[in-house]
């Protein structure tokens, strides 16, 4: 790996394991992330059906349902539009943006019904898409000969997952039964537990923009070109090869024996 940062005109972190604080960071922001990740898609079936009442008829199962699927689907163009834009952006642009757009369109879900405030939903779903591996790749860099070590702990931070999601469903059970007729929707309220670990995931963005102890070992990676050239083209006997007919060298070869 550290022949591999140097091909990419980058540095690696020399420091203990237990000092490598960036990778602890991205670890807690992937935690925190992926946590409010799955508990928005796990409410958001509770979701619809407790705020979305159109024409006096409160949305079923199946229609919510449906409406899930709308979303992945926004999720799945986001993915598209913002690996796009790190072709011409640096990623940790990109992150901060899309981290940014989820803590502020998840805002006016909870406070919004019917097909506002779910359509609200769909842009936090948007924005989500590319956060995950974006974690990943700039937690990873820099870290040298701890990278295996260092990506299994980044992905351990799917943990979040199962921790993140009772707790909405706890603070939801906390406010009583919901009452959609009447705008009462405990579920949305309980948004606020996903929008709480956004806006810690948010610290690690903000971390790898503006600190320069994340922000430079980020930027010194660049594009390699490991496996695409040929690593030996100046090797000294690739040289000699090359400039030599293979005439001369079985003439070299023969008084060799000689």
């Amino acid at each position: 790996m550290a022949f591999q940062a140097e091909s990419a005109n980058g540095s690696t972190d020399q420091k203990p394991f237990r000092k490598q604080y960036r990778l602890f960071h991205a670890t807690f922001a992937q935690f925190c992330y992926t946590g409010a990740q799955v508990a928005i898609a796990g409410a958001f079936i509770n979701y619809v059906t407790e705020t979305r009442v159109i024409g006096g008829k409160i949305t079923t199962n199946s229609t919510a349902s449906r409406f899930l699927a709308g979303a992945q689907g926004c999720f799945t163009l986001g993915r598209f539009v913002g690996s796009a834009l790190m072709k011409f952006v640096r990623p940790r642009w990109v992150f901060l943006v899309y981290m940014g757009g989820c803590i502020i369109f998840i805002i006016p879900a909870i406070t919004e019904r019917g097909n506002t405030g779910m359509s609200m939903l769909y842009i936090v779903l948007f924005f989500e898409s590319i956060i995950f591996p974006t974690i990943v790749a700039l937690g990873m860099r820099g870290l040298g000969k701890y990278s295996k070590r260092g990506s299994g702990f980044i992905v351990a931070g799917v943990a979040g997952g199962a921790v993140v999601p009772p707790l909405l469903f706890a603070a939801s059970d906390s406010l009583g039964k919901p009452r959609p007729l009447d705008g009462y929707a405990p579920t949305a309220t309980a948004m606020t537990v996903p929008l709480a670990f956004f806006v810690a995931a948010l610290s690690y963005a903000i971390c790898v923009n503006f600190v320069p102890a994340y922000r430079n070992v980020a930027d010194t990676f660049s594009e390699t070109e490991i496996g695409i050239t040929n690593a030996h083209a100046d090797d000294a006997e690739k040289q000699v090869g090359k400039n030599e007919s293979p005439a001369h060298l079985e003439a070299v070869h023969l008084d060799g024996k000689t």
